[in-house]
């Protein structure tokens, strides 16, 4: 595939790291001719130094030819812009912009079209953040919440701890414990590397675990892996920007929330827009407040200014001071592997949340969800098979008969509104949902290919 990014930032570069292995031709466009350089130096791929929104650039870039173009800088208008000249001058079949601005967001459905903005996909980190957040909250102890086939199956990762009922046992004691609830371990991290989990793996205490269940069954699957905690009730927000806004609105009906903003006058806005959240004007730093609002009380701290630092440092002062449990936005992708798991119980990336969004749409055949695992080295997959057994390598195949790369795994099969665990004689069906989980991502190409039916394969 053809695909030229615009923007080399903390997206971009990313986004290029994990698509250049993957038999793609890449063009990286960016001002910055130094930052450019330095990608190309690292990688096999070509590079544009030029304003991405100008058609001559993206002309220079591959437009004519191109199949995707991804625009991520760092502004909504250039991006749009881009998207517009492709669609105009080079007919460009895909157009995905990241748009940041809620003002554009809020009308997204009259802009985004042919017939105005043609752009095909939008993504926007503040929102999914905030939607992956709010999934951490749902459900407390995850370390991530992945949803497939519109919510009926999650993919949860979780920390053992002793006192989980699984610690210490093998895999296959799960149906003893819970004989009518079907799931599956998909993958579990032991000291950082991946163990492939067969029946008689033993659970140990302090591993990384995988598991896919119906989404109904996953806190009952949790509590086998770690003792279950109580319902999260009292929230403090650190930041009003959308993200804080955003997820103080979703929370408010049913939590006690309280947000902190360093602003006065964004302060006082959101006091207006905000029903039920108690709004204070304040330094989160600031212990004196933290005593005064009883922050030894919050089940969650959640600090999501646009500063890694202040958030770093007022998330540990907040635990120290008796937070049950917190979280923290980090920007730089460095930090997020290196503060989480001390004083920070989940350190949460905006970038990988962003380029998850950004492979789904990127993935050949029929590819509806990818979510990047473990800094991008693993990906879970939701890929629904077409066709039927002459024109399908996996429609009709019973899973240990079909020829999965090294390190693939089935995880699940969502057929209509049944959530089914994958066994070796589960047989595949047109339509079908299934769920893959690879330890490594440069396989994709292999499974892609496994879900592309053809009127030639026989």
């Amino acid at each position: 595939m053809k695909i030229i990014i615009l923007g080399v930032g903390q997206v971009g570069g990313t986004l290029a790291e994990n698509l250049v292995g993957e038999r793609n031709d890449i063009t990286l466009v960016d001002t910055t001719a130094e930052l450019l350089e330095s990608f190309q130096d690292k990688y096999d791929l070509r590079i544009v130094v030029g304003h991405g929104s100008h058609p001559d650039t993206l002309r220079r870039a591959g437009a004519e030819d191109a199949d995707l173009l991804i625009a991520v800088t760092s502004s909504d208008e250039t991006n749009m812009i881009a998207c517009q000249v492709a669609y105009s001058i080079f007919n460009t079949p895909t157009k995905i912009a990241r748009i940041r601005s809620e003002e554009y967001i809020r009308y997204r459905d009259q802009l985004f079209h042919k017939n105005d903005a043609p752009v095909d996909y939008i993504i926007s980190p503040e929102q999914l953040v905030t939607n992956y957040i709010r999934k951490l909250i749902d459900y407390p102890g995850a370390l991530q919440v992945m949803e497939f086939a519109s919510g009926k199956a999650s993919l949860v990762a979780v920390k053992a701890y002793y006192g989980g009922k699984l610690v210490g046992h093998a895999i296959s004691t799960l149906k003893e414990h819970m004989p009518n609830i079907d799931t599956r371990v998909a993958a579990i991290y032991r000291q950082g590397k991946p163990i492939r989990p067969t029946g008689t793996t033993v659970i140990e205490a302090d591993d990384e675990v995988f598991f896919i269940a119906d989404t109904r069954h996953v806190n009952r699957v949790m509590e086998e892996l770690q003792k279950l905690e109580n319902r999260y009730r009292r929230i403090m927000i650190v930041g009003g920007g959308n993200i804080g806004a955003g997820l103080a609105k979703q929370l408010e009906a049913d939590h006690r929330v309280k947000l902190i903003e360093r602003s006065e006058t964004r302060a006082e806005a959101l006091s207006q827009q905000l029903e039920h959240t108690l709004v204070f004007k304040g330094d989160a730093s600031d212990q004196k407040l933290l005593e005064e609002e009883h922050v030894e009380d919050t089940d969650v701290f959640i600090a999501v200014t646009n500063d890694d630092e202040a958030n770093i440092m007022s998330a540990m002062l907040a635990k120290r001071m008796g937070a049950r449990k917190t979280m923290v936005l980090i920007q730089r992708s460095a930090y997020v592997d290196l503060v989480q798991g001390g004083e920070i119980d989940i350190a949460i990336s905006p970038q990988r949340a962003t380029i998850s969004a950004l492979l789904t749409h990127v993935r050949r055949g029929d590819i509806v969800n990818v979510y990047s695992l473990r800094k991008g080295a693993a990906e879970a997959i939701e890929a629904i098979a077409h066709g039927d057994e002459s024109t399908s390598k996996v429609v009709g195949k019973a899973i240990k008969d079909i020829k999965l790369p090294p390190g693939t795994t089935i995880g699940a099969v969502v057929r209509g509104s049944e959530v089914l665990m994958a066994h070796s004689e589960t047989i595949i069906q047109s339509d079908d949902h299934v769920m893959l989980f690879l330890l490594d991502k440069k396989y994709i190409d292999q499974v892609e290919r496994l879900f592309q039916p053809s009127a030639m394969f026989f």
